[in-house]
């Protein structure tokens, strides 16, 4: 049986007096996928983005990753599929300053399980993989805005997850760096990796196969409205019923 990757049904994300950042969402992405979702500060874009990442609980409705209905999720469930299925990216970038690339991306990997050596190992092939092999060495402080947003990227990706979920991934970049950096995104989802991409830039959104736009915590337009699911991932990738600790 194939499954949407996400699956979001009716819903709604309260905060304490009463604001609602979202309000009976549902939405369907397939696996390998390449969706923009768009919207002002305050859209409820960056929330969803949070529920759909396990990050945040939705106050009520059902949150399904492949398959899995997240509320069933025990929290080393939940923890097993946030190091294993979903790589994030932030605007921020969020690297450990007077720490080389190589580590910064290594210890990403801690919650694998994994030992020292092949942790380093896989961050070496992920930085590899986003044309920074040449500065394993180097702190965030030596890279530009955009070789940083790039070892955040390999961070992201370095554990294999099938799903990344990238927070205006651009908005601390100048226009150049921003486009490289959506140029290495357009690359990983052409090698299969199902990305989400928040931004409220529509120029972005408007190079992306398909465009979800949201308001006061609701979807107002969706250029898919019934997207077409992909194929069922192989294991390797993070099928369903593979991640270690969810079964």
């Amino acid at each position: 049986m194939t499954y949407p990757m996400i699956e979001l049904t009716d819903v709604s994300r309260t905060y304490p007096g009463g604001v609602a950042a979202l309000a009976s969402v549902s939405l369907r992405i397939g696996h390998g996928e390449l969706v923009a979702i768009v919207g002002p500060s305050g859209s409820g874009k960056s929330t969803m983005l949070n529920v759909a990442g396990t990050l945040d609980r939705p106050s009520s409705g059902t949150v399904r990753i492949d398959g899995y209905d997240v509320s069933e999720l025990d929290d080393d469930q939940l923890s097993a599929l946030r190091a294993t299925a979903i790589g994030f990216v932030f605007q921020s970038f969020h690297l450990a300053a007077r720490v080389t690339a190589l580590d910064n991306v290594a210890e990403g990997l801690i919650y694998t399980g994994l030992g020292r050596a092949e942790r380093r190992e896989r961050a070496a092939q992920a930085l590899e993989r986003v044309g920074l092999g040449h500065r394993l060495g180097h702190e965030p402080h030596e890279l530009s805005g955009g070789e940083r947003q790039r070892v955040a990227i390999a961070r992201a990706v370095s554990g294999g997850p099938p799903l990344l979920l990238a927070d205006e991934p651009t908005g601390a970049l100048d226009s150049v760096a921003g486009a490289g950096v959506m140029d290495l995104l357009h690359e990983l989802n052409a090698s299969g990796t199902t990305i989400v991409i928040i931004t409220h830039d529509r120029e972005i959104a408007a190079g992306l196969p398909r465009q979800i736009a949201m308001r006061d915590g609701t979807i107002v337009s969706d250029s898919a409205a019934e997207p077409e699911l992909g194929a069922e991932p192989a294991p390797a990738a993070g099928g369903h019923g593979e991640w270690s600790g969810v079964r």
